[in-house]
Parts: C-alpha cells; structure tokens; sequence
C-alpha cells in the first residue's frame, strides 16, 4: 500500500474515533498553554496539569512570572522533571516576553528564541493558540510514524517532514493530537501486541511486526 492511500486510511480512522480533539494541557490563552508544553517535557501532561493550577495563581501573566524569584518557582513545579532548569527557564521566558512588548505572538522566530521553547512546542501554540497549520512531534507520534511506516523514525524532523507530506495541511492541528490520543490508550510503547492493534494490525509490515513482537 502506497504511503498516500495508508495515511488517508489511518486519518478516516482517526477521525472515526477522536472527532473532539481538545488540548490535554489546562490553560486559558496562549502564554499559559506555552508554559504548560514547556513543562510537558519529561512529564506526564496529568503531572503537569496537577502543577499548573497553583502555578498560574501565582503567575498567570508574563509580568506576574517575571517578578517570582526563580526558587519560589521551582518551589511550585518541583515535582516535574528537569524542574531547576525549566524554573530559570520560565522567569527568562516572561522576561523575554516582556522586553517584546509582553505578548505570545504567532510567530517562529520569536517563540523559538524564548528559553526553554523548541521547535516542538512553539508548533504547539501556533497549531492550538493561533490556528496555524503546525505537526509537533512528540514520543508517541514518533513511535506510530515509524510503527505504521509513514517515516522511517530517523529522527523527529524527518518525522514531522513525513507527516506534513503523508497528511492534508488542512488536517494537521487536528491530525497531531488524535495520533497522541490513540498511542496512549491503544499503542503504547512496551509489550503491544501490533497484531491486534485497530491500525498497526494492517499498516505495520511484516518486518517491522517480527521487530517488536519477536515472531
């Protein structure tokens, strides 16, 4: 099966099972939905949601965050990985914000250069805040790329450059989030049983079945 005709047949699927696609991170515009991907590193989106509420009490604002001293932040986020880092990174992030004329705007370059945001998360806000077509590539759509043979899994670019090219712009904003929803309640990383899988069980190849499953 041609990659084309197979991604057109996974996103019917998708749309079969995930026609709501809300955002899994709690926020309420577009600075607090940055500061919750960026804390999603290395965490589970329910650790980062737990977190959160009290962090925004104290600092729902980029003006609010930069007046926290760094420790008192990381008092608040403690529990999330890589916690001391993504605290120094937050206070530099509202500051950076502010020295722009304190707003999360809808562009690349700004949001890249702000610390602690990557390429990933800046695509997350400009797919989910602004409405512009964006694929982030996280854990799980790396692993089903690969598992369903839409890229080769080299690495997270070639992925997302795959996944732009195998799925309609007009579908990514909405295409990420189901492929993220179904690897977590039906394709997880150890021990999945592909042959029994709503889509690994026909797009995987043969080859790639023998890999993980040891057959």
């Amino acid at each position: 099966m041609r990659r084309a005709e197979k991604a057109g047949i996974i996103g019917g699927k998708l749309d079969e099972m995930y026609p709501e696609t809300p955002i899994p991170l709690d926020h309420v515009d577009p600075y607090t939905l940055l500061v919750a991907v960026m804390l999603s590193a290395q965490t589970t989106d329910k650790k980062v949601n737990e977190v959160t509420p009290r962090l925004f009490e104290a600092a729902g604002s980029p003006g609010e965050m930069a007046l926290l001293e760094v420790d008192k932040i990381h008092s608040i986020i403690r529990e999330i990985g890589l916690a001391p880092t993504k605290a120094k990174n937050l206070r530099r992030m509202a500051e950076q914000i502010l020295e722009d004329g304190g707003g999360v705007r809808p562009d690349w370059d700004f949001l890249e250069s702000l610390a602690g945001v990557g390429h990933k998360t800046a695509s997350v806000v400009m797919s989910q805040s602004f409405g512009i077509p964006a694929f982030p590539v996280d854990t799980h759509i790396h692993r089903l790329a690969a598992r369903w043979g839409l890229s080769d899994g080299r690495n997270v670019a070639k992925t997302e450059r795959d996944l732009k090219a195998a799925f309609p712009e007009e579908t990514w904003n909405r295409r990420h989030l189901q492929i993220i929803y179904f690897g977590r309640e039906h394709c997880p990383a150890l021990r999945h049983n592909l042959r029994e899988c709503p889509i690994c069980s026909w797009a995987a190849t043969k080859k790639r079945i023998r890999e993980e499953m040891g057959v």
